[in-house]
């Protein structure tokens, strides 16, 4: 059984006192300052066709700080500020990669507040996090232990729009180790009716996490648009939208958690289709029950977690006709309306319409498997129609 040492991060929620959560906003604040200013001196460097680097970046650090105007930076740690810089380097890095888009500016009421500290800016012992500038340890719900007699590298401190406050430890995992080697493959046909369909036949309903609290969520909303701008009722009904917003994305990450779990233990080969999620998305009578569905969360968590396992995940090409191609014979149908569930092939075969498409899925995986068929896409190719395409016109039901 092979040992893969993954970076992995631990994830948990922490309840500040007043003076730790005062000092954390100034660190968010500082962060943010910094990394706008180092985008600033870079954007104008690179309209003067100059190129500034992270060293240059790094070295201004020293020189704002002597400035009246940006004496404050010297009241929160120093690390949190170079590693805004770090991350500021790599965004540039993946643009000129062409990953990514030109870096953005990071706003004050949208933009993600979080600051990482490396070891020399935290003390982790007996299990107590204590962070740079604090006193105190941090009051972290340990709601699932770390790896025996591993401490970890990086600490990021974040709080997300509903008000919560989460530690994230990364370290080296060594008790992830690769699966035993099995010959299950399955087919997965993603959808709406139905979230998951595999070739075993078996199907996931949907869960709809989203129309559980979509009431309650438009209550909150309209009283939202009440308020006054600016006013302290406006912030008390924003963090209230925040908090069902995040009641619902913590229910589909969950349940989004089990299935790839269970899938990766279960199969040596798991084959999917690759599709353009954000093409799908601007059909605007599909575009909530497909952002719920979560098909992009889905396919990244299953990879990811394929890789630590010694999985192969294998994405078809969204073209490849899999609703309309027999299973059985191989003949392809020359329509196939989104109203026609089920269907009989000539050779007599009677096919249900995902399920169809898994099997299809299936077999054109194996394929690439045997002998390399061109049906394995590129991870982020242009953008352009699905070869499920048919799929997103589904209506909601």
């Amino acid at each position: 059984m092979t040992t893969s040492h993954v970076k992995r991060a631990f994830k948990y929620r922490f309840y500040p006192t007043d003076a730790q959560a005062a000092e954390l906003s100034r660190t968010f604040g500082c962060v943010r300052k910094v990394y706008n200013l180092a985008l600033a001196a870079r954007t104008e460097a690179w309209a003067r066709q100059e190129r500034v680097n992270y060293n240059q970046s790094s070295a201004m650090l020293p020189a704002w700080k002597k400035t009246e105007e940006l004496a404050y930076l010297n009241e929160v740690s120093a690390v949190p500020l170079q590693q805004a810089l770090r991350h500021l380097q790599v965004a540039f890095t993946n643009f000129f990669g062409k990953r990514a888009r030109y870096p953005r500016f990071k706003s004050r009421k949208k933009s993600q507040k979080s600051a990482e500290y490396t070891a020399s800016a935290f003390r982790f012992r007996d299990g107590e996090l204590r962070l740079a500038k604090m006193s105190e340890s941090l009051r972290i719900v340990w709601s699932r232990p770390l790896p025996d007699g591993m401490s970890p590298s990086t600490v990021t401190v974040s709080q997300d729009a509903a008000g919560r406050w989460f530690v994230s430890l990364s370290c080296d995992d060594p008790s992830i180790k690769h699966l035993p080697t099995t010959d299950a493959a399955i087919g997965i046909d993603a959808g709406l009716d139905h979230l998951l369909t595999f070739s075993t036949g078996e199907k996931i309903a949907n869960p709809r996490h989203e129309r559980r609290d979509r009431v309650a969520l438009a209550k909150a909303q309209r009283r939202l648009a009440k308020k006054a701008k600016g006013s302290a009722n406006r912030a008390k009904a924003r963090r209230k939208v925040a908090k069902i917003h995040a009641r619902i994305a913590d229910r589909r990450r969950d349940a989004l958690h089990k299935i790839t779990t269970r899938l990766v233990r279960e199969n040596q080969t798991l084959v999917i289709e690759d599709l353009t999620v954000r093409n799908m998305v601007k059909n605007r009578k599909l575009a909530r029950a497909i952002s719920d569905a979560a098909w992009s969360q889905f396919r990244s968590t299953l990879e990811y977690k394929a890789a630590w396992y010694g999985r192969e995940v294998i994405a078809i090409d969204r073209w490849f006709p899999s609703s309309k191609l027999c299973s059985s014979c191989g003949a392809l149908a020359d329509e196939m309306p989104l109203s026609v569930r089920t269907w009989t092939c000539e050779c007599g075969t009677t096919h249900d319409r995902d399920v169809n498409a898994a099997k299809n899925l299936l077999a054109a995986g194996r394929a690439v498997t045997a002998c390399g068929a061109g049906v394995r896409p590129q991870r982020s190719s242009p953008g352009g129609q699905s070869a499920m395409k048919q799929e997103t016109s589904r209506r909601e039901p």
